[in-house]
């Protein structure tokens, strides 16, 4: 059974598809383009490798159980041997995904993963390529000398006509006002383009917003089982620094590092704004402190916001397990 071949059959419907013990492939949707060159670039996905997301969502699984007339569990622990395979061949040589890209392992023994871009997953851009679309005009002009005429007795000389100068002028005018209205139209285009391609990309991140929360509903999440927390918390107001002598154990969606805490403050509250429940993490073992988008005892929450703050709003943003 050959998985690599269903897991790009799903980066075609699916915005993550995770591969358990392993990882996940997550994709994003890059807008067309048009270059200054004249080159059209489709709309497409984008494909990345996170090796920290590896809880299995049962898709995969559930995939090819379908495909197969299988046992899902079947399926799972054949997915399970492959990738125990896959971790010992990434120790001496690098992994090819076909059509999605290569995986080794970096010198501190992370992977690295380099996407082929050999195919498009944007489903909705089958069968559009790019292109260069040269200029509607060519324009050319060839410079010729004003004819002169010396006659054999050295006498002035004589030009040509003055109704080739006219003849010429009208040349100018004519090639003067094609070019204009190139740059006219190639600004007409760039512009209601930008505006366009900009509605699509909002468009598209509440789409994105919607499905992921239907997946992460659907999804099966194995974090363990937590231990009951009894909180006592007494705050006067919702901006101030959270209590951070507790002995709970916490899971982070950190926002920035800073080493002046006027700076973590000032991100604090810049986030609160915004909307969220932002507090300040645990500090460094360097000095720093911390502010997190939000805290939580519950390791499915603090995943669900990475995922949703990384690739969905696209913002900078790292787990921690305080």
């Amino acid at each position: 059974m050959e998985i690599k071949s269903y897991i790009n059959d799903l980066l075609y419907q699916y915005e993550c598809v995770t591969i358990p013990e392993f990882g996940s492939f997550l994709t994003r949707k890059i807008p067309a383009k048009i270059g200054f060159d004249g080159t059209f670039t489709p709309p497409k996905k984008e494909v990345s490798f996170n090796s920290l997301l590896k809880t299995n969502d049962g898709i995969l699984a559930k995939h090819i159980a379908q495909k197969t007339n299988s046992n899902y569990e079947s399926i799972l622990k054949l997915i399970n041997k492959k990738t125990i395979k896959w971790i010992e061949k990434l120790e001496v040589e690098s992994l090819n995904f076909p059509g999605i890209g290569e995986m080794k392992l970096n010198n501190h023994g992370k992977i690295e993963f380099l996407p082929s871009n050999e195919i498009n997953f944007y489903k909705n851009s089958f069968g559009l390529y790019s292109f260069k679309k040269n200029p509607l005009v060519n324009i050319s002009y060839n410079k010729k000398h004003d004819q002169i005429m010396e006659n054999s007795n050295n006498d002035d000389l004589l030009f040509t006509p003055e109704s080739k100068n006219k003849k010429r002028k009208m040349q100018y005018i004519k090639y003067s006002a094609i070019g204009l209205l190139i740059i006219v139209l190639i600004g007409s285009i760039y512009f209601f383009s930008d505006n366009y391609f900009s509605n699509q990309k909002l468009k598209e991140i509440e789409i994105a917003q919607k499905k992921i929360k239907s997946n992460v509903q659907k999804a099966t999440f194995d974090i363990g089982k937590l231990s009951k927390v009894e909180l006592n918390v007494n705050s006067n107001n919702s901006n101030k620094v959270s209590n951070l002598s507790s002995n709970e154990k916490y899971f982070s969606v950190i926002a920035g590092s800073f080493r002046s805490i006027n700076n973590a403050e000032n991100k604090l509250n810049l986030l609160i704004k915004e909307g969220y429940k932002a507090e300040m993490a645990k500090k460094s073992s360097e000095g720093f402190h911390r502010v997190a988008y939000g805290r939580f005892i519950s390791k499915k929450k603090a995943i669900n916001l990475l995922i949703f703050v990384k690739y969905t709003l696209q913002e900078d943003a790292w787990f921690l397990e305080e």
